[in-house]
């Protein structure tokens, strides 16, 4: 029968393992503890992420749809958020189209929501189908003009600095994504906690009681190993 270190090596990795036995200062079992708690709190923050993620396509669709009088995702709209623009790739040295990957994105998501039963595809699938990725782009610097400015101030609070919004879109996402590669969260998810709440206010301040109280991330916080 395998020893304890044997089988939890085999099943985590010594190089994994190693993160959560520096956190417990080496003591094995606390590091196991350390293991399973961190499971506990990503499962509870990518909940609440869900939560937000949901709001803000929501928020955006309307915006973007009240302004284009329609299917924003179709046709000519599409070159109106995101024009052609090119830019010299100075890793590749050739100049490239910067805004082609988010029309590439829409497109994506019209062409998975199409099909014989359904040659016209729904437009809130096609919403659905759009990645957190995608929404989080929005806010970047290169969109200000086009997207910011025209359409998706007008979803926040008057004076909404974009650049705030996102840099706390960007450090969400980079925890979302360590989540789904099963990454620790020993030490963002207070932080994570903050953001989140803060940007659901922001969107929604019923919302962001209700996820408050239903959140289990604080809790799970404080029972830390």
């Amino acid at each position: 029968m395998a020893s304890e270190k044997e089988w939890v090596d085999r099943w985590l990795s010594p190089a994994r393992f190693s993160t959560y036995l520096r956190a417990a200062g080496g003591d094995f079992h606390r590091a196991l503890r350390l293991y399973d708690w961190n499971a506990d709190v990503s499962a509870a923050v990518f909940r609440d992420i869900g939560h937000l993620e949901v709001a803000l396509r929501n928020t955006c669709d309307r915006a973007l749809s009240a302004g284009f009088k329609g299917d924003w995702t179709a046709g000519s709209a599409l070159q109106i958020l995101f024009p052609r623009h090119m830019k010299l790739d100075k890793p590749g040295g050739k100049r490239r189209d910067v805004n082609e990957p988010q029309r590439k994105m829409v497109q994506k998501a019209r062409d998975s929501c199409t099909s014989e039963e359904s040659p016209i595809p729904e437009h809130g699938k096609i919403v659905a189908e759009l990645m957190f990725g995608f929404w989080t782009s929005l806010f970047e610097s290169k969109f200000e003009k086009f997207v910011w400015v025209p359409y998706l101030h007008l979803a926040f609070p008057d004076g909404t600095d974009r650049t705030q919004l996102a840099d706390t879109l960007r450090d969400i996402r980079e925890v979302r994504n360590r989540i789904a590669h099963h990454e620790n969260v020993l030490t963002g998810g207070h932080a994570a906690n903050r953001q989140i709440a803060s940007l659901m206010k922001m969107i929604s301040p019923e919302a962001a009681a209700h996820t408050a109280k239903t959140s289990q991330v604080d809790s799970l916080l404080r029972r830390k190993p």
